[in-house]
């Protein structure tokens, strides 16, 4: 790919540069050994996206979520997903009040900025789905009535391996409301002993200020929506998007709004690393958790992560 001159950094004041730049350095202050997990979590925040963890119990998803939360300074709910959980339980519930002779709308946990689904995978799919338009489109219909979310309203939602007793797989329109999929894996050595031998990360972030302020969020997401996407660039993701239609092994390939998935991590992406233009490195380093939960193999294709990065080794960056 020919690189050409590329726009400038896009405009941010001195202190909205500082405060992300903070934000960061928080964050990976809290969760030790894990700086592009780290970034990719403020990647989607940025992006106006979801994340999903996925890891086994134990290696620091709702930490993640927790210090992500206290950093940003946006209101914050926590459900823990369980198999007796009710969609009601999620969104709320219209009660009827004796006094006015009305029902009246008792909103659920789901209406706030930061949502931390945890183990999202040990409800039921009716209650999952109960998420379904609270991510897509940040209202939730309650008998009849839409009730709009707050503004930004960020999806963390954990899962456990669904090889694991008790689960219950996302189905694949649940799982394409979510920007990007990854996990966090072992800490290494150093993490461990540090993590081994600090304090609790639980007091660690009750004790977290927040970082940026009201509505600067807001002016993060629309700075990386002004990042620049050459028409080379563009290029290279849609041909990543026809690998993937192609590609064997692959039974249903990224679809166009993938791609502009893709993109909006992208210029998310680029605007952590102080750019304002894309990269194809970029693009390579989201791929995996961009494309890998979207994409459906064969039975004995391997998992959807295996196969977004046979596909990105597939198509060259010209």
């Amino acid at each position: 790919m020919t690189r050409t001159a590329e726009p400038s950094s896009p405009i941010l004041t001195d202190a909205l540069h500082d405060s992300l730049a903070q934000a960061q350095r928080q964050v990976n202050a809290l969760v030790l050994g894990k700086p592009q997990e780290v970034r990719l979590a403020l990647v989607a925040l940025l992006a106006g996206g979801h994340v999903l963890i996925e890891d086994l119990p134990g290696l620091g998803k709702t930490t993640l979520a927790h210090a992500l939360a206290a950093t940003v300074g946006l209101g914050f709910q926590r459900i823990q997903f369980t198999s007796d959980l009710l969609p009601a339980d999620v969104l709320g519930v219209s009660v009827y009040e004796a006094d006015s002779r009305q029902f009246r709308f008792h909103p659920g946990p789901v209406f706030t900025q930061v949502l931390l689904a945890d183990e999202i995978n040990r409800a039921p799919p009716r209650t999952q789905s109960a998420l379904l338009e609270a991510m897509a489109e940040q209202q939730v219909t309650v008998d009849g009535v839409t009730h709009n979310l707050p503004d930004p309203f960020f999806v963390i939602a954990t899962q456990n391996p669904v090889d694991l007793s008790g689960t219950f797989p996302l189905p694949d329109s649940q799982l394409d409301r979510f920007l990007l999929r990854f996990s966090l894996g072992y800490p290494n050595a150093e993490s461990e002993r540090a993590l081994l031998t600090g304090a609790d990360r639980r007091e660690l972030i009750a004790r977290a200020l927040p970082v940026l302020a009201d509505g600067e969020v807001q002016a993060l997401r629309r700075a990386a929506e002004q990042v620049h996407a050459s028409e080379a660039l563009i290029g290279y993701v849609q041909a990543l998007l026809a690998r993937s239609r192609q590609h064997p092994g692959i039974r249903v390939g990224l679809s166009p709004r993938a791609g502009l998935a893709l993109l909006r991590a992208a210029r998310a992406y680029a605007l952590l690393l102080g750019r304002g233009h894309v990269l194809p490195e970029d693009v390579q380093a989201l791929f995996i958790a961009v494309a890998g939960h979207r994409l459906a193999g064969e039975a004995e294709a391997g998992s959807g992560a295996a196969l977004a990065k046979a596909v990105l080794h597939a198509v060259p960056v010209d």
